[in-house]
């Protein structure tokens, strides 16, 4: 299948990860919130937004939900980059969901995530080429063990990248974040970007990291924190970033962060419901009143950073 894929490498800045909003009570998708998430993204400069990823609840819709989204994604924006979550990690389902993600964007495809599914460099190789060679798209390649139940090792990674030139940046979402970040970014010139809602990003940043590839109720703290890093270096993103970071930490409760993070997007307007799918678990009404209190503060800079001060 002949397709235009972009393979430059991904550029520096803030790449979005899109949740998936659904409407009570079936748990539809909701296009109309999803579509405001988009514009949101693009209005704060963001150099491309991911649908379908972990937190885009990909693997929680059918092939159908899928291209919904996709399409959805796509026609909101003229301006970002996109790429698309594969959420398989066998080949061959793989290889169909990659496909069906290419027919859904068309040329407006940048990338397809795929998240390690092997240890073995031999094998992720020979998984990431077959995927490639069905579809001509650039592939992010997502190290997150939280979710994937793999653990591979940095050398591992660097061998699959030697292999792999169509690998156009790598997702590193193995804690200790800053260390493995440095260890890529000082052995690849491969774009290596963190994750795991940007709590890690200021020493993600320091250590090599070309912007984030994440979500955050307020990617607008993600992205002053970059654009302080390129001005002022670590001491400049430090600043920016601290303001937003403990907003940053209550969201990333593990097992809930999506619930907190659509419940917060529904708080600003941007969701019309804070819904997310089962078995995962709705936001705890006893956090409600501690959540209150962080918007409360971070609102007030958000106006100030409009010209309220």
């Amino acid at each position: 299948m002949k397709t235009t894929g972009d393979l430059q490498p991904l550029s520096y800045g803030l790449w979005g990860i899109l949740a998936t909003p659904f409407m009570a009570p079936h748990y539809e998708l909701d296009k109309e919130s999803l579509t405001r998430l988009v514009h949101h993204f693009e209005s704060l400069g963001a150099q491309g937004v991911v649908a379908l990823g972990v937190f885009g609840e990909g693997s929680a819709l059918n092939s159908q939900e899928q291209e919904e989204v996709i399409k959805t994604v796509c026609s909101s924006t003229n301006k970002m980059k996109i790429i698309v979550g594969i959420s398989e990690r066998s080949t061959s389902p793989a290889i169909e969901q990659s496909k069906r993600a290419l027919e859904s964007a068309g040329k407006k495809l940048s990338g397809l995530m795929v998240q390690v599914n092997s240890p073995n460099s031999a094998t992720l190789v020979e998984h990431l080429t077959k995927i490639y060679e069905a579809t001509n798209v650039g592939i992010v390649l997502q190290d997150y063990p939280v979710v994937s139940g793999i653990k591979i090792s940095t050398a591992q990674i660097l061998e699959t990248l030697s292999q792999c030139p169509f690998i156009i940046a790598v997702k590193s979402e193995n804690p200790p974040t800053a260390q493995i970040i440095e260890e890529l970014t000082s052995k690849t010139k491969v774009p290596v970007v963190g994750g795991l809602g940007g709590v890690g990003l200021i020493d993600e940043l320091h250590a090599g990291a070309a912007g984030a590839m994440t979500g955050f109720s307020y990617p607008e703290g993600l992205i002053e924190a970059i654009e302080a890093f390129s001005e002022n270096g670590f001491e400049g993103a430090r600043q920016a970033f601290s303001k937003w970071l403990p907003l940053a930490n209550f969201e990333a409760q593990p097992g809930i962060a999506l619930a907190i993070r659509k419940r917060i997007y529904k708080e600003r307007g941007i969701f019309r419901e804070s819904l997310v799918r089962p078995p995962s678990p709705q936001m705890p009404k006893n956090l409600e009143p501690l959540m209150y209190k962080h918007l409360k503060i971070v609102e007030n800079y958000v106006m100030q950073s409009q010209g309220g001060n």
